[in-house]
């Protein structure tokens, strides 16, 4: 508007002077200036685009092919259009790189009339998480460059990329208290591999049941009875908060105390045992539902801002996923870590005083930790006079430190492992099952 606002109070002082070749300029630079403004504009609007992606959900070093097909759909050719496809810029360009990105994602191209191209590049995430993809901005306008419209061509996908397990070596599956060792308030399922006798035969008593041999010496049918199971399986607490990790030491004790949890979750689904999540983490999923993203963009630097994911870090509300055994439950957790983000919401000592109603009281509380704070362990042990069995394994390399957290957990009768650092996860889960086997 200032160029036309120039020219024309120009064109006017011309005309009142009659200076007849400032005035024929004016003339043509008002008309250059707006059949660039209509040009710039019909480029913006006759651009249409389509994204491909390979997949979107993988684990920890696939390779994503992603593919923009950009059509032009006007009959004027687009002298000039600049497409950059966002990726989330924290992920490149920390020193330990999440996302590695071969290929062009920003293209400067020409587009004749009716004519499309492709936008080809190769996502591979080394790390677990949550990744926005796209939008696709688009940037064009006159070849003066006097006008200038950006446009979001298409709306961003996510990559969920899942954590890998880690196999425990030496874990004994045979055990019949493999974490934790209870006594039971109830009996929530009985073991068929521990035969405790037979009673005379009730209606309704499935066939499978039934003892065949002790029927035929009685004569009456007999039922077979079974011993309860002495654990219904674990409930992970897994700390979160962003103030617990000593930034000097991130991302990777984080990342370990994932890697844990997911591996953990792994053998107790393998051994046919309940699992749970309980965590003061925050899920970057339904952040992004809640939060959203937002798409009016007036110049590229704003238009690049506004589609970059959100990271409000104020959730309260725990994220928790129900102790159970169902065929999903592992895919559920799996899922459920890899969106998990470090978060600035509840403590250890809050998020177990908000859930503890919530955990089923016959299966191990197994607390990951970076650190026990005096409040953190009068809380694991308020856990443990409630009858809760409760383990803690706490992530710290610092063997002063360990010591330090374990005294703590041990004054208020709360067991305590190391995690030392990724080599250690099968053995500290070893130990841990080595403890409580009898």
């Amino acid at each position: 508007m200032k160029w036309y606002a120039a020219a024309g109070l120009l064109l006017i002082l011309a005309l009142a002077l009659k200076l007849s070749l400032l005035a024929y300029a004016m003339y043509g630079l008002l008309g250059t200036l707006y059949v660039s403004r209509q040009l710039a504009h019909h480029w913006s609007t006759q651009l249409t685009a389509h994204r491909t992606i390979g997949d979107t959900e993988v684990v920890v070093g696939t390779q994503v092919a992603v593919a923009i097909t950009v059509r032009n759909t006007g009959w004027l050719p687009i002298v000039w259009v600049l497409l950059e496809d966002v990726l989330p810029r924290e992920a490149r360009t920390f020193s330990a790189t999440r996302m590695e990105v071969t290929g062009r994602h920003l293209d400067l191209m020409m587009l004749r009339g009716g004519q499309q191209k492709t936008l080809l590049y190769q996502v591979k995430c080394h790390r677990r998480g949550f990744y926005q993809i796209g939008p696709l901005i688009a940037e064009t306008g006159d070849l003066f460059g006097l006008h200038r419209r950006f446009r979001l061509l298409t709306e961003p996908v996510y990559l969920l990329v899942e954590p890998q397990a880690v196999p425990m070596s030496g874990y004994y599956l045979e055990s019949r208290r493999p974490i934790g060792e209870i006594q039971m308030t109830y009996r929530l399922f009985e073991d068929p591999s521990r035969l405790a006798g037979c009673r005379t035969y009730q209606v309704g008593d499935p066939m499978k049941r039934i003892h065949w041999p002790a029927t035929a010496r009685c004569g009456t049918l007999q039922t077979k009875i079974f011993e309860p199971t002495c654990v219904s399986g674990g409930t992970i607490v897994l700390e979160f908060d962003q103030r617990a990790y000593d930034a000097r030491h991130e991302p990777v004790r984080s990342e370990l105390a994932i890697t844990l949890a997911i591996s953990l979750a792994q053998e107790l689904i393998r051994s046919g045992q309940h699992v749970g999540l309980v965590s003061n983490g925050r899920d970057a999923a339904e952040r992004i539902r809640t939060e959203g993203w937002k798409t009016d963009a007036r110049t590229r630097h704003v238009a690049q801002q506004r589609a970059q994911m959100l990271d409000g870090q104020d959730r309260l509300r725990p994220v928790r996923l129900p102790t159970a055994r169902s065929p999903n439950q592992f895919d559920d957790c799996k899922k459920l870590l890899a969106r998990l983000e470090l978060n600035q919401g509840l403590t250890l000592s809050e998020l177990l005083h908000e859930t503890a109603h919530d955990l089923p009281r016959d299966a191990t509380v197994i607390a990951i930790v970076p650190r026990v704070m005096p409040e953190d362990a009068l809380a694991l042990g308020e856990l443990r006079r409630r009858g809760y069995a409760v383990t803690a394994l706490v992530n710290v390399y610092d063997d002063l430190e360990f010591a330090e957290c374990s005294a703590r957990l041990a004054s208020v009768g709360v067991n305590a492992r190391q995690l030392r650092d990724a080599d250690h996860v099968s053995t500290v889960c070893q130990r841990v099952s080595m403890r409580w086997t009898g």
